[in-house]
């Protein structure tokens, strides 16, 4: 079912560039081809195996490293995305799949064809008539001035949903809402809902979160400052000037997740605790 696999790791740890050579090595006496992030590549020795990201037309991905190394991945792979195996080599690591010590039997697996999809809709966002890059986890608007707070007005397909001091907004994917949306009061989001949930941050004015169908079209309206930005996905950053208008709807693109035996709520009990504090 594979035939070419691209690898990228977290190259400030030596033991996940370690294992991403030790792993490279492995599928490719299976004789799988294999691409290695040009930085990876460098540090590995390996130039030969050297893809740019944005080139890397593979049949699956495997990441190594935590979440924020699947959402560096994701804002540049080539689209649509291909599958992510994720190996945890991060903190808390929610999105990855397996530990590095399962993480050559997972290959093993994905060979078989003996595992499972979860697929997570993007969040698309447009400013100015100009396409930002789709956020697996969140678009983050804040003030460009650090402790300045934002005011703006919030439309959905139209119509006035209301005005909002905050110090920003998180517009968060059913994936993104286990992140920054959840540490700022927002819902998690149920695995079969298609749906995105705007969060604000602190908000001065009574607001609460709320959860709109990916077919919805929200705009937030850029009243006071003057000047803002907006990260996706905690790596891209736009900035905003004037009384600019940010567009954010349900994305065409997905991302793909392999997945071997553990459910999204098994997942949630083990890594974000939530079953009364212990481990599930």
């Amino acid at each position: 079912m594979f035939n070419s696999v691209g690898i990228v790791a977290r190259i400030d740890r030596k033991e996940a560039l370690n294992y991403a050579v030790d792993l490279a090595s492995y599928i490719e006496g299976k004789g799988l081809r294999v691409s290695l992030e040009p930085t990876l590549a460098k540090h590995a020795s390996r130039e030969d195996l050297a893809t740019p990201l944005k080139d890397m037309k593979v049949d699956l991905i495997v990441t190594i490293g935590g979440d924020g190394t699947i959402l560096k991945t994701c804002l540049s792979t080539p689209k649509p995305e291909p599958p992510i195996l994720p190996i945890n080599m991060g903190v808390r690591g929610f999105l990855t799949e397996v530990d590095p010590k399962e993480g050559f039997k997972a290959i093993d697996r994905c060979l078989a064809g003996e595992f499972s999809l979860e697929v997570f809709r993007k969040v698309a966002c447009r400013v100015g008539g100009e396409d930002l890059p789709h956020a697996l986890n969140e678009v983050y608007i804040t003030s460009k001035t650090p402790a300045k707070m934002l005011y703006v007005r919030i439309l959905k397909d139209g119509e006035v949903v209301g005005f909002c001091r905050a110090d920003g907004f998180v517009v968060a994917s059913k994936a993104g809402s286990t992140g920054y949306s959840l540490s700022g009061g927002g819902p998690i989001l149920d695995p079969s809902i298609d749906a995105f949930v705007l969060t604000p941050i602190c908000p001065l004015t009574l607001f609460y979160p709320i959860v709109f169908s990916n077919d919805s079209l929200v705009k937030i309206r850029l009243m006071k400052p003057q000047e803002a930005v907006i990260v996706v996905d905690g790596d891209f950053i736009y900035e905003l000037s004037g009384e600019e208008t940010v567009e954010v709807t349900g994305s065409k693109y997905t991302t793909k997740f392999v997945r071997l035996e553990t459910d999204f709520y098994s997942r949630l009990r083990r890594r974000l605790l939530v079953s009364r504090g212990q481990r599930a």
